[in-house]
């Protein structure tokens, strides 16, 4: 089983581990959509990567989203993966620092990780090898006082794809949820990539709501 001919939706894909997945992906000979909220930076990533098929919208809008999923049905029909790449930081300051704007900028990721993953897990059940993962971060293992709004937040999207990986195996249907932790993604983009098309390399069940840290060497 491998990746090859697959279609795999990006989502938060104009971010510089976005393009790095999106090119191993291709390289994979998996088809990609990639989804940002940039037309712009949609623009500018369809021309530096031919084949990908890009996407705008606002994946903290349900309905954008589900307006999303139509277009991607229309035009290339159901998909086998969903890499949930929307992130961002904002810390520092301890607890009395740990503003509600930061907090609302923050949940976003999380709140479009329930939208996207809502709208095409239909897909991900009826397909003969779903994957759905998720880069969260490993101070969740080490919660502290600066990045309590951040921890928070990442700590919820990774409760909801254990739950995905309860449904998933509840289902009894060959699909994995997986978590992957960094301390940080910068210079970790191109082992990333690595790591997602490795996914369909493996077994679901091996991979069924597992937690797998990646670090430099």
């Amino acid at each position: 089983m491998t990746v090859a001919g697959r279609t795999v939706l990006i989502a938060g894909a104009t971010s510089a581990s976005g393009h790095a997945v999106a090119r191993a992906l291709l390289d994979a000979d998996a088809r990609v959509i990639a989804v940002g909220s940039d037309q712009g930076r949609i623009d500018a990533m369809t021309a530096e990567l031919p084949g990908i098929l890009g996407e705008r919208a606002d994946l903290t809008d349900s309905d954008e989203v589900l307006e999303l999923a139509m277009r991607v049905h229309a035009s290339v029909g159901e998909v086998d993966g969903v890499i949930h790449l929307v992130g961002g930081w904002r810390g520092g300051g301890g607890i009395l620092g740990q503003s509600d704007e930061d907090y609302r900028v923050l949940e976003r990721s999380f709140t479009a990780l329930r939208h996207v993953s809502r709208a095409f897990w239909t897909d991900l059940v009826a397909s003969r090898a779903g994957r759905v993962a998720m880069v969260s971060s490993t101070t969740v293992a080490a919660p502290s006082a600066g990045s309590a709004n951040y921890t928070a937040v990442k700590a919820a999207s990774e409760s909801w794809m254990r739950s995905l990986a309860q449904g998933f195996a509840k289902a009894e249907v060959p699909a994995a949820a997986t978590i992957f932790r960094v301390s940080s993604l910068a210079g970790l983009e191109e082992r990333l990539a690595a790591s997602v098309v490795e996914l369909w390399n493996s077994d679901a069940e091996s991979l069924n709501g597992r937690v797998i840290e990646l670090a430099a060497d």
